[in-house]
């Protein structure tokens, strides 16, 4: 399939800090993907990068066959919402529904006029004393009633309830099936936007940790969780992403399925085994390093005591 997002080997750097390091993706024309990552992970830049708002220190990004950065054709066929996007002081709403649609070939007045009564938009505030939450609906206006082939949205939703959110979802779905196009969408709530996705990419400290359909992602990693000594045996020689503990109880990520091997012996001592949902995953991979360090010291420490217990 044609990608509409193709990110070559892409690293950012600024001065000494590097925000992307040699990110490579593929965002297939007409499907909507989740682009996950802590806070610090590179979302957002690999998003200005797309939008040919900055453009890499190396690598290469096409955004429906060209280079996105100061290429006027391309970037009229992009829209991107940004978390924190700025209005002039006297903006009111009016101003908004008049311009947009000036950038926007494909604008849907239709879409707009649903979302604004949706989301309840004041009319008469100036855009500069809106909430957070109404800030985000007229970013959502914005970004689904423009129908741009490849539209970009970061942390859409901020201060929306669950009724907006739900709302933002529906449209999104219905006129996204009636009006085809590709949308990478970068979120904190995962769970409830999971069903929306066909692929998923997860950012961890600049690079790509998970690139793949959002169904294997579900296969990527497990959750074991119980007494701690049972767990610790259950993951010896495991790639652990993320250690939880409580008390003698711990709860374990690692990578790779549940063999039945595994099944076999969870049951056995009681541990539990499951698959980890995509809100585990990403939050695994986002977890600080010391986790998995820290589990390592765990077991080092259960295998000294054992054998020290032994030798007595």
């Amino acid at each position: 399939m044609t990608a509409a997002i193709d990110i070559r080997a892409v690293t950012r750097t600024y001065g000494h800090a590097t925000a992307l390091d040699n990110v490579s993706f593929r965002v297939p024309e007409g499907s909507i993907c989740g682009l996950f990552g802590s806070n610090g992970a590179g979302k957002t830049t690999v998003m200005s990068i797309i939008a040919g708002h900055d453009r890499p220190s190396s690598g290469e990004a096409l955004v429906l066959g060209d280079t996105p950065f100061e290429h006027e054709v391309t970037g009229q066929r992009i829209s991107f919402i940004r978390d924190n996007q700025r209005y002039p002081d006297n903006y009111q709403l009016k101003h908004v529904l008049r311009i947009a649609p000036e950038f926007a070939p494909d604008w849907s007045a239709e879409v707009a006029a649903e979302l604004v009564e949706g989301f309840r938009i004041p009319a008469k505030t100036p855009i500069k004393k809106f909430s957070r939450g109404q800030l985000s609906a007229v970013a959502i206006v914005i970004g689904l009633a423009s129908r741009a082939p490849v539209t970009l949205f970061d942390e859409p939703y901020l201060g929306l309830d669950v009724g907006a959110r739900t709302l933002f979802y529906d449209v999104l779905l219905r006129d996204y099936g009636r009006h085809p196009r590709t949308i990478l969408l970068s979120t904190h709530l995962i769970d409830e936007s999971e069903s929306l996705f066909d692929r998923v990419v997860i950012l961890n400290a600049g690079r790509v940790a998970v690139d793949c359909d959002r169904d294997e992602a579900r296969e990527l990693a497990v959750v074991i969780s119980g007494a701690a000594d049972a767990v610790g045996r259950l993951t010896a020689g495991r790639t652990v992403l993320q250690t939880r503990a409580i008390g003698s109880l711990s709860s374990v990520t690692v990578t790779g399925d549940a063999d039945e091997a595994l099944l076999a012996e969870a049951r056995r001592t009681g541990v539990q085994v499951a698959s980890a949902s995509l809100q585990q995953l990403v939050a695994a991979y986002g977890a600080p390093a010391g986790d998995a360090a820290e589990q390592t010291d765990h077991q080092s420490t259960r295998t000294t005591q054992q054998k020290e217990a032994a030798a007595a």
